[in-house]
């Protein structure tokens, strides 16, 4: 049967190819996550590998942190089974860059280690997925006009890039659910264009994503019986590092069609606003105060919803509705170029952090004029108790 796929403000059909790997890759990935997180939060509980609250944390009680552990597995296995290497001779590189970021997750979950260090490491894998794998941008494709850059351009481009959404799903996974989330909205989004245009290693890829991390999504919404840590959060960034600079990369490389975004720079970014914008603008505040960009505090915007009253999965649902409805937006407006669609994307996200801002300001300046009034009234009786108790 075929399918009616929608693009800006008309549509158009494509006559599905099989899909049978993709959906196996999925349903294996899901299986072994789902199966395995029990078992690795009865013995991160009996060795005490916990996350303990602290005043940043959005939680009260210790949770295990080694969930990125069975994420990395599920989707290291199914990838592994499903991919036909070879159709995808690259993933040999791909993979060793991702056991990299994973054994320094696994590292930080245990003990922890400086951002400087990890850093290095962010850095290694990236070069090998550059230099080994050929996951790199060959030009802005349109964005000021520029099509092609010098290869050592394109190098650090794509360095930059791979580090900035690699860091951006770690910043994120403050609240339960988030990060799993838009993992699972994002590799969903690209899984579906990379079938349409017939990328089957790619569908793979991000569906083996999918899967894993709704099978791991089972143990973390609210109450978060384990979170993914550092080990499943860079793993999650690097791994949509790879699907979106190839989703950027594959439209100059597709004949003229409907299902070919003439500003895949400005698509890309929407489809990924949520970490990116959040990230953008928590480094920004870090710098203009003068303090270390990966110096951790509570500007991100979950802590905005968080102190706007909403509880943690009210939070998480509208964070990523918001994301979906920008992903509908760039898409229905990928014609008016790549430019005026990121600055519109940029402001809009911009506003709504904004007024967001200003709802949890008032929210909070509510809450302490109450707790005032409550310890007004109580004052009298407490300094006469306290008098009481001194005779």
């Amino acid at each position: 049967m075929p399918l009616r796929l929608w693009h800006g403000f008309s549509y158009f059909v494509v006559y599905p190819k099989p899909m049978s790997d993709p959906i196996l890759a999925f349903i294996t990935a899901f299986t072994l996550v789902y199966f395995a997180i029990p078992s690795i939060i009865n013995v991160a509980r009996k060795k005490h590998l916990m996350d303990e609250p602290n005043d940043r944390g959005a939680h009260s009680e210790s949770v295990p942190t080694l969930g990125g552990i069975a994420i990395f597995a599920g989707v290291l296995f199914s990838v592994v089974m499903w991919t036909p290497f070879q159709v995808f001779t690259e993933l040999q590189y791909i993979l060793c860059a991702f056991i990299i970021l994973f054994l320094i997750g696994v590292k930080d979950d245990l003990d922890p280690i400086s951002p400087w260090k990890k850093l290095i490491g962010q850095i290694i894998a990236a070069s090998i997925l550059i230099f080994k794998a050929n996951i790199m941008f060959t030009g802005l494709h349109g964005v000021f006009g520029i099509e092609e850059l010098p290869y050592w351009l394109c190098v650090l481009f794509t360095l930059f890039t791979i580090l900035v959404i690699i860091n951006a799903f770690n910043l994120i996974d403050g609240i339960n659910g988030l990060s799993g989330s838009t993992i699972v909205l994002i590799s969903l989004t690209l899984g579906g264009w990379f079938y349409i245009v017939d990328r089957m290693e790619l569908t793979i890829l991000a569906l083996s994503l999918a899967g894993a991390t709704i099978g791991f999504l089972r143990y973390n919404f609210t109450p978060a019986r384990i979170f993914m840590g550092d080990t499943g959060s860079l793993f999650l960034g690097a791994t949509c590092s790879v699907l979106i600079i190839q989703f950027v990369e594959l439209q100059g490389s597709l004949s003229a069609g409907r299902f070919v975004f003439h500003s895949a720079p400005a698509v890309a970014i929407g489809i990924m606003i949520l970490p990116l914008f959040d990230t953008l603008r928590v480094f920004c505040i870090r710098m203009s105060q003068r303090k270390s960009p990966f110096q951790p505090d509570r500007n991100h915007i979950h802590h905005l919803v968080i102190d706007a009253g909403f509880s943690h999965m009210q939070a998480t649902g509208i964070l990523v509705l918001t994301n979906v409805a920008f992903i509908l937006m760039v898409t229905m407006l990928d014609t008016i170029g790549s430019i005026p669609l990121i600055l519109l994307s940029m402001g809009l996200a911009l506003i709504l952090t904004n007024s967001l801002r200003h709802i949890a300001q008032r929210k909070q300046q509510k809450m302490h004029e109450l707790k005032l009034g409550f310890s007004e009234e109580k004052t009298p009786t407490e300094s006469h108790e306290q008098v009481h108790e001194y005779h």
